[in-house]
């Protein structure tokens, strides 16, 4: 039986104080022997020197780390040079995104999509990085159609990815479907399931609101109804997140990738109920 992968993220934290706490929440997490840890990437390049310290601190403690690389606002050149820093560093794998346009940017760079950025990793590296791809089961919201986003992903792996990872969603079919049409389209490498705890209302419904990601409506209406009531959140979300990993589990996922929110317990109960340590 092939070994399924399970990751976590983080983001790059931006004072002294974060970077703390980054690293205690590190610590923690660790302990769940995930298979690496990943480190987002500002729009337009805007944290690139956090991503690139927070990537670096994680290898020398021991642990493999994927720095995200976003192409959009950014030059072959800037492009370049961070690769031969990472590949310098023994970095082995990385997330090649579209990225973000910082608000006020009028220009996006010399690329503009995920596939060119894919292409210029190969033609730059070969074969040195493991590179992976974002995947939309709920459709991009900026896609002309379910259709065109299915050929967009083709593209991006036709182009040399090794794998892909989901934006989060909670509905386990949507998923599945995603998965069914990406290999009638051709695809074939791994899709890993982006897995969202749920732990704050608004934060999620603010997150989801911007990237696409569909909140059910009884998901919605259920955490609305406990107002400020943080532990009945908390609680009811690890419910839902669990129910829908055991889903993705049960119907062959060959990982998961789980966004931290840089906090670790409700990725480790969520990891200890699904006993993730020993799949």
């Amino acid at each position: 039986m092939t070994q399924k992968n399970f990751s976590i993220e983080f983001f790059p934290p931006k004072t002294p104080e974060g970077a703390e706490k980054l690293r205690a929440t590190r610590a923690k997490l660790a302990e769940l022997r995930p298979k690496y840890f990943s480190v987002t990437f500002g729009a337009g390049g805007s944290t690139q020197k956090g991503t690139l310290e927070t990537v670096l601190e994680i290898q020398r403690e021991g642990y493999e780390a994927a720095p995200h690389l976003s192409c959009i606002g950014s030059s072959r050149e800037s492009l370049r040079a961070i690769l031969g820093e990472y590949k310098a560093n023994g970095i082995r794998r990385v997330v090649a995104l579209r990225g973000d346009l910082p608000s006020g940017y009028g220009a996006s760079g010399e690329f503009r999509y995920a596939n060119e950025l894919v292409e210029f990793i190969r033609a730059e590296t070969g074969d040195w990085f493991h590179i992976e791809v974002a995947a939309y089961p709920e459709t991009h919201p900026q896609a002309r159609s379910p259709q065109d986003d299915i050929q967009s992903f083709a593209r991006k792996v036709k182009a040399g990815a090794n794998a892909a990872i989901t934006q989060y969603f909670y509905n386990a079919d949507a998923y599945f479907r995603f998965v069914e049409d990406a290999r009638k389209a051709g695809v074939d490498v791994p899709i890993v399931a982006g897995i969202m705890p749920i732990t704050n209302y608004s934060q999620l419904s603010r997150f989801s609101d911007m990237c696409g990601a569909e909140i059910p409506r009884w998901i919605r209406l259920k955490l609305a109804s406990f107002g400020d009531d943080t532990e009945s959140i908390k609680a009811f979300g690890l419910d839902v997140v669990t129910d829908l990993c055991e889903r993705l589990l049960a119907g062959g996922v060959p990982g998961m990738h789980f966004y931290s929110l840089n906090q670790a317990a409700t990725t480790t109960a969520l990891w200890k109920r699904l006993d993730l340590s020993n799949r």
